[in-house]
Order: C-alpha cells, then sequence, then structure tokens
C-alpha cells in the first residue's frame, strides 16, 4: 500500500541520526511537476522571460500539489525570489501576450476563475511545427544536394542515410534523419557506418544501440577503424587477463584449503 494517498502522509517516528533516509523519503513522496522539454527549448522564442517561465512552473506546482486554479503575485512572492512587482507585471505581461489565460472551472462545489495554460501550448505547438518544417527542409536538402550541386558533406550524408535505409528495410522518420545528420556532424563517416554494421550483426537495428556504440567512442576519443580495432583488442586482452587472475585465484584458494585439511588430518 502507498505510504501516500490522497494527499496523506504517515504517522511514524523518525529514527535518531536518520535525517537523511528521512529526507529521501519526502523528496519522492512529496511528488513532483512535468515540465516538457519542449517549453523549455523554445519559451525563449515565445518570448516568456526567465522569470516569467519559473513564475509559470511555480503556477502549475500549485495546481497539481495543492489544487489552486488560481494565485496572486503576492503568494508567488513566497517561492520567487522576485518581488511582488515584478511577479505582477510578469503575470500581467503573459496575460496580456495571451500566453496564459483565465478561465471558468467548475470546483465540485460552484463556478471558480483559475489559470488556463491552453494558450500556451497553443502558440508551443506553432513553433514546434516551425522548427520541425525547417530540421525537415534542411534534410531534404542535404539529401537532393540542391539540384546536384551537393557539396562533399551532402554527398556523405546522402550515403549515410541511404545505409541506414537499406539495412533497416524501410524509410527513415524525420527525427531518425535528423539523429544520422547529427552523428554525421560529431564522428567520422566511417565510424557511423562501421557502428550500423555492428548492430545489424547483433541483429539490433535500432538507433539507441547505434547511439551506445558511438557515444563509447567518442569518449575514448577514437577517430578510424584502425583506432577502434586496437580499442577492441585492447579490451579484450583485459577481459582474457581478469579471466586468468579469476582462475589463478580460485586455484590457488582451492589449494590452500586442501592445504589446511591436510594440516587438520595430520594434528587429528
Amino acid at each position: 500500500m502507498p505510504d501516500r494517498i490522497a494527499g496523506k502522509k504517515p504517522v511514524k517516528q523518525y529514527r535518531e541520526g536518520n535525517i537523511v533516509s528521512t529526507f529521501g523519503a519526502d523528496l519522492m513522496l512529496s511528488g513532483g511537476i512535468f515540465i516538457p522539454n519542449l517549453l523549455l527549448r523554445f519559451y525563449k522564442k515565445l518570448g516568456i522571460s526567465d522569470t516569467g517561465m519559473m513564475l509559470l512552473m511555480q503556477i502549475l506546482r500549485l495546481r497539481t500539489e495543492e489544487s489552486k486554479l488560481h494565485v496572486e503575485a503576492s503568494e508567488l512572492a513566497e517561492y520567487l525570489t522576485a518581488n511582488e512587482e515584478v511577479l505582477a507585471r510578469e503575470l500581467k505581461e503573459l496575460l496580456d501576450r495571451e500566453i496564459l489565460a483565465v478561465s471558468e472551472y467548475y470546483d465540485g462545489e460552484g463556478i471558480v476563475e483559475g489559470f488556463d495554460f491552453q494558450p500556451l501550448f497553443e502558440k508551443l505547438s506553432e513553433i514546434w511545427a516551425c522548427a520541425k518544417m525547417a530540421e525537415i527542409q534542411e534534410i531534404q536538402e542535404l539529401l537532393q544536394g540542391n539540384g546536384g550541386s551537393a557539396t562533399q558533406g551532402d554527398r556523405v550524408f546522402s550515403e549515410l542515410y541511404q545505409a541506414f535505409e537499406q539495412e533497416f528495410g524501410r524509410p527513415l522518420s524525420p527525427i531518425e534523419a535528423e539523429q544520422v545528420l547529427k552523428w554525421r556532424r560529431e564522428m567520422p563517416p566511417v565510424l557511423v557506418l562501421e557502428a550500423l554494421r555492428r548492430a545489424v550483426l547483433l541483429g539490433k537495428r535500432n538507433f539507441k544501440y547505434i547511439g551506445t556504440i558511438l557515444l563509447e567512442w567518442q569518449k575514448s576519443n577514437l577517430r578510424t577503424l584502425a583506432e577502434v580495432e586496437e580499442y577492441d583488442r585492447n579490451f579484450a586482452a583485459g577481459r582474457k587477463r581478469k579471466r586468468k587472475a579469476a582462475v589463478s585465484t580460485k586455484e590457488r584458494m582451492q589449494r590452500e584449503r586442501k592445504r589446511e585439511l591436510i594440516k587438520t588430518l595430520y594434528l587429528s
């Protein structure tokens, strides 16, 4: 049964010296709020200031944690470093620019006013759509090579894209194509193809597995196939030494136990 049901907290005596675990329990049980990554990524383009973004997060927290549909700047000032005057101005700005709205809600007893986040997410969806279209257009231009005048970089990306499509047996989604483009810019193309080849050989045709391979090579500062092969040899040799050391340790312990047993027999 969960420790917290319908806002209730357990009543118990905290053990002396156990304040860290008590904090951890309260940290988990107090819950959290969901802030979309897209909102954190694009709030500047929406014209929201850093203070305005923190204000929105506190409004969301009070709504989810305390079921408060509407709060004043004076209440928000308890949780933010900005003073009440600044917060009142920021809140008015969000309402005037129709990032936030005030709507009527039924709270179980009657009609009350509360903040409405629908305008915010409508504007956010427009920003996202524009950004996504720009990404898709960039990928299409790279693949098409601008009517045959592709640069070497464009051709390399096109070859990588086609290799992934061939191995996956289907067209790549825009997000997948964007990931291939990111790898092409961060890693030598020959290593991207090698990671794809290894994933296919193991029957793991997924971008997460390929990304794990490339991240490991990137952390190890590997830039050529020769360096990757040397890295693999060193890794295999290290595993072999560990296995050999483990076997030697086991054999030594067995010999020691045998000597102790013989000694016990002679002394008895």
